[in-house]
């Protein structure tokens, strides 16, 4: 029995704009079958006394405090800029 049909990888090339001929169509529904069965072998796996976890390794995001620091002059950002113009970094125009 297949766990996947050829209508719904159809439908998910098309969620996913690729054109697919019937013979891909057949061969995905095939692979995607495969892998499908795969993982539910996941299901036969004890785990009743594993606990739940985003990450194996135990980390947490580590960050420094978030302090506002004195920003550069507009003379300093001035004197860095390629070309400039009464106080303002001119770059070149992307719109027509």
């Amino acid at each position: 029995m297949s766990r996947i049909s050829i209508e719904e990888v159809k439908h998910v090339a098309h969620l996913a704009r690729l054109a697919i001929t019937e013979e891909e169509a057949e061969m995905f529904t095939e692979q995607l079958d495969s892998i499908i069965s795969f993982a539910e072998q996941l299901n036969e796996v004890d785990t009743e006394n594993v606990e739940p976890t985003t990450h194996v390794l135990k980390m947490k995001n580590v960050m420094r405090e978030d302090v506002p620091n004195k920003g550069l002059s507009i003379e300093a950002v001035i004197k860095n800029a390629p070309d400039h113009k009464d106080g303002y970094i001119r770059v070149p125009s992307i719109l027509d």
